[in-house]
């Protein structure tokens, strides 16, 4: 059984418990999807499923290439697909299958995996939490990072070192979120915390692994 759906950040709100404790949720409409392809260990090296998200507006422009692959699967076409790993020798889903979202209940926890927002250029302090420098009469060392190196040995700045640079707009995966409610009807799963990327964006969500 695939134990993933595609869905999209609608945006956060928060639920009241019968005690009156409030908890902050994001709501996500997940699904629903359809399996545009089957994956197996001797054709692909590994077993998965290929998942569409069907949508209100289907896409206007296919080129060719896309039109054959959904119409070998039998599918409509549609715009965005991700790639859900599955159980070795799970057989039960094949292509055409629907994916909805009562797959999930409340309680269960999930791994969302999204586009963080871009933030643009960022210097160090905003980019990776440097503390800089004292604020004190004097003082010229006020948001600078310090060392990146020594000039000797190894005479080069080591790859990784935390600089300013591009921030955000990159994958982030958020594990162990918690399910506070489900919605059949509309689709909707809402789910504990904060999750990556702006409204409207497009995520990934998996069950957590033990």
């Amino acid at each position: 059984m695939v134990n993933g759906i595609i869905g999209k950040k609608l945006g956060m709100t928060q639920v009241f418990a019968t005690d009156g404790t409030v908890t902050p949720v994001t709501v996500l409409k997940a699904g629903p999807c359809v399996v545009v392809q089957r994956k197996n260990v001797n054709t692909d090296g590994y077993d998965a499923v290929q998942l569409g998200l069907v949508e209100d507006r289907p896409p206007r422009r296919v080129n060719k290439p896309i039109e054959g692959h959904f119409k070998r699967a039998g599918v409509a076409p549609t715009r965005i697909l991700r790639e859900v790993r599955i159980e070795k020798g799970e057989d039960s889903t094949s292509v055409g299958d629907k994916i909805l979202v009562n797959q999930f209940n409340a309680n269960d926890l999930v791994d969302v995996i999204g586009t963080s927002k871009g933030r643009g250029f960022a210097g160090f302090v905003k980019r990776h939490g440097f503390h800089g420098g004292r604020a004190s009469h004097g003082s010229m060392f006020h948001r600078a990072p310090g060392s990146i190196g020594a000039s000797a040995y190894p005479s080069r700045v080591i790859k990784g070192t935390r600089m300013a640079g591009h921030m955000g707009n990159a994958r982030t995966t958020l594990k162990n979120l918690k399910v506070v409610a489900v919605d059949e009807e509309k689709n909707l799963l809402m789910v504990r915390g904060a999750v990556p990327g702006p409204n409207g964006s497009y995520v990934l969500i998996k069950k957590a692994q033990g």
